[in-house]
Order: C-alpha cells, then structure tokens, then sequence
C-alpha cells in the first residue's frame, strides 16, 4: 500500500511524504526545521520515522530547510548533480547527499522511485513517480511546459499530484511585473490550469483513484478555477478534485 499526504503546497513552501509502510520519503522540504516537525506531527509522523528526502530542484520553497532538517535527524537526501551543484556551495554544515541520475529509476526499500526530467528554470530539475509494485503515484509540480517523456511518465497512474499554478487571464491581468509574468507562464515556468487539464485529456486517466491540484498561485489562481478545469478535463465531479493548500497542504491519501 502506498499513502501521501501534503504538508504544504504553494509559493511559500512545499513538501511531500510518501508512505510505503517500512519507508516513509519526504519529496522537498521548503520549510523550517520547527514547521516541519510541527506539520509532520500532524499527520502523526515523527521526523525519526523519514527514511530519505528527494529534491526537485533547488529553488528556495522546495530546498529551504533540506539540509538543517536532514542534519538534525540524520536522513539521507537524493538529489540530482545540477541540484547538488548549487547546495554544496553554501557554508553549512552538509547532510549526507546522494547524487542521482535523473533519467535512471532507483529503489528505497520496497518504494521504487522513477525521477523525470521537466523545463523549469533551475539547475537540472527533475519530478517523481512511485510504486509499490502494485500503484503508482506520479508528482508534476514546477513544470513550464509538458513534454512527450512526461506524458509517458504520468500515464496511466493511479493517483497524480499535478500542478495547476495559475489562470491565464488572473495572471495576465495582475499587477505583477511583466518580466514575472513572462517566467511564469514560460516554457520554464509553471503550468497554468488549461495546460494540467490539457496534460489530463492527454494522458489514461482510467485508473486514478485520486488527483490533487498543487503549487496554486495565492494571487492568480483560485479551487474553483481548478476544480472546474480539471473536472472538465476528466469527466467528474468538481467536488471529487482535490487541491492543496498552503497552510494545511492535503492529509493522508491511500492506494
């Protein structure tokens, strides 16, 4: 059985757990070391239950508190070697960092993890899917555009966490600066609610059993927005989309 949860999506922070019974993975961990242990308590985790933290990329909400925390309880972190470039110049004291290749699938215990690479404006960012074996859950956050290895990555997975950062027009009529809105809705940006519904109508959907939307914009996306694109998308009630929050993220999901 695998389960995930979301301890916080969006602009201000971000992080994961996968739970496959034996090991329990953090994907990020953009928050303090303090935020972190408070928000895994609810979700009745201790930090000494983490096997390992994976990184996407080392943007600030993804990695921020990736080496304190790792430091504190002795966790491994996977990272790719673009990623590791950058975290491996800073002053403090380093967790241990194992450099993966993020083309190659890789095993922790009986949780088999499959990194893809996707167009952000990062080092050498990456996302992930999981199995058991049995399930499979596919992660697509920071993501400009989708790609024909995406696609054959994320189809025909049983849950999906898909990033649905933005509406278009929210977006094109705010009052963020135009060089922002250019990165944001570029080719190395994130993706917008039509290009994750797009992704949706592209992809077999026949076997998810979940779907949560993540990354939203606080400024330029709403859940309505969301729930409506995607519920178009695959034909279900909008009742039935899930999206994360920043502050509560998501709680426990199960397949």
């Amino acid at each position: 059985m695998i389960r995930f949860a979301s301890l916080g999506s969006g602009s201000r922070g971000n992080s994961l757990i996968v739970d496959a019974g034996e090991v329990k993975i953090l994907l990020d961990c953009g928050f303090s070391v303090r935020t972190m242990v408070s928000r895994l308590a609810r979700l009745s985790v201790l930090p000494e239950d983490i096997t390992g933290i994976l990184v996407t990329h080392e943007h600030s909400d993804h990695i921020a508190g990736v080496n304190r925390f790792a430091c504190r309880f002795g966790i491994p972190v996977y990272l790719t070697h673009g990623t590791f470039g950058f975290v491996e110049n800073d002053n403090e004291r380093h967790a241990e960092y194992r450099v993966i290749d993020g083309h190659a699938p890789f095993g922790i215990s009986s949780l088999q993890i499959k990194p893809f690479p996707v167009p952000h404006d990062a080092r050498e960012p990456v996302q992930y899917a999981f199995s058991d074996g049995v399930h499979r859950l596919g992660v697509l956050t920071d993501c400009g555009k989708i790609t024909p290895h995406i696609v054959d990555v994320l189809d025909g997975c049983d849950a999906l966490v898909l990033e649905c950062n933005h509406d278009s027009g929210l977006l094109a009529d705010s009052t963020y600066p135009a060089m922002l809105k250019r990165r944001i809705s570029g080719d190395f940006g994130h993706l917008d609610n039509q290009q994750a519904a797009s992704l949706l109508r592209t992809i077999n959907s026949s076997r998810l059993q979940h779907f949560v939307a993540a990354h939203l914009s606080e400024q330029n996306n709403s859940p309505s927005l969301v729930r409506k694109a995607v519920a178009e998308a695959l034909g279900c009630e909008q009742s039935w989309v899930g999206v994360a929050s920043q502050q509560d993220g998501f709680g426990w999901r199960s397949l």
